[in-house]
């Protein structure tokens, strides 16, 4: 269903390519004329519906009439010491959510969020601390995009999306799966495939129905070698558990040369000691893997904290040691509240 706005109008971001043409078709156009406001819509960035001047002037007036096309402006914006930078973006609602542009080697990340807080509840999340407020439309998705590529600090490209912002992607799968199709389509944002993740802490059926609709990376949220740990941090585990994960992860049509990446987050005396290093390895054996080590970025009232540097790096030596590519993320935006597990949604003067 595509929402409407307050006033009735459509929200043309809310349609992917096959819905606008379906839509023009009921009002008597031929398919060329969605193909060609989407492509104005995404690849040239317009906001303006009468300025698409492939348009005719009265079909330009018909779509006025009956749509708008959204845009997204900060209600904040927060740059840290290493070059990160951090949206707060206010909904039409007066929710907020967070997305985080992370600089590279010569181009940008984009962090992007699809839920207002998170239902999965992970216990050092403080998204997940938010609790579950609603999801966001296909059309709050992309405009975090659209706004990112078109404020960028430096003139490098913005290379990769990664849907680990706040919420659970699969949770909100229709509009996540739209958001995807819009951001793969040539005449839309057009990145690559390989360009593209999407993480999750395992809710199976939308993990094989999203592998099934979209051709895309995926990281998967693990933090645990065993059922009894991850119960205590991922509690979807109880009614996903490793074995189940596991099973789906193999039975997904993954194409040659990818791999999913395993993400793990260090906690002290949690599920970083050395035999679950060990316990790991075991688990991932014969999986086309690679594995990203997170230290703990910490949190006002958190009840974890993250272990020594020495025990990081020996935790990654004895994967190193079973064959594994192992990663260590050097988490940027900690000064900002815009590291792994620390977006809140809340201004900094909150």
């Amino acid at each position: 269903m595509v929402l409407k706005s307050l006033d009735s109008r459509l929200d043309l971001k809310n349609f992917d390519l096959s819905e606008l043409e379906a839509w023009l078709k009921e009002l008597g156009e031929p398919g060329y004329r969605a193909r060609q406001l989407f492509q104005a819509i995404y690849a040239q960035g317009q906001q303006d519906i009468t300025a698409i001047s492939t348009l005719p002037k009265s079909l330009r007036y018909m779509l006025t009439e009956n749509a708008f096309i959204s845009s997204f402006s900060p209600e904040e914006v927060l740059k840290s010491a290493d070059g990160t930078v951090k949206f707060l973006f206010r909904l039409d609602d007066n929710k907020r959510i967070e997305s985080v542009l992370i600089p590279q080697a010569g181009y940008y990340t984009l962090c992007v969020s699809t839920q207002v807080g998170c239902a999965q509840g992970c216990r050092f999340c403080l998204t997940g601390k938010m609790g579950f407020k609603r999801h966001l439309e296909t059309a709050e998705i992309v405009n975090q995009i659209l706004y990112a590529r078109a404020h960028l600090p430096q003139p490098w490209p913005l290379r990769n999306i990664v849907f680990m912002g706040m919420g659970e992607s699969l949770h909100n799968f229709q509009h996540t799966l739209k958001a995807i199709q819009i951001i793969l389509h040539p005449l839309g944002l057009n990145f690559s495939h390989r360009r593209v993740t999407v993480s999750t802490v395992g809710l199976v059926p939308q993990m094989l129905k999203m592998s099934e609709a979209a051709n895309i990376s995926w990281a998967i949220s693990l933090h645990a070698p065993d059922n009894q740990t991850r119960n205590f941090l991922v509690p979807v585990n109880k009614k996903y558990p490793l074995d189940a994960l596991l099973e789906a992860m193999k039975r997904m049509p993954l194409p040659p040369r990818k791999r999913f990446t395993i993400e793990y987050v260090l906690l002290k005396e949690v599920n970083s000691t050395l035999k679950h290093a060990h316990a790991l390895a075991k688990l991932l054996k014969n999986l086309p893997v690679k594995i990203n080590l997170i230290p703990f970025n910490p949190h006002p009232g958190s009840e974890f904290q993250a272990p020594s540097w020495e025990l990081v790096l020996q935790f990654q030596e004895v994967l190193q040691k079973y064959g594994y590519t192992v990663t260590i993320r050097q988490s940027k935006g900690a000064d900002i509240g815009a590291a792994c597990g620390q977006l809140d949604g809340q201004p900094q003067a909150a």
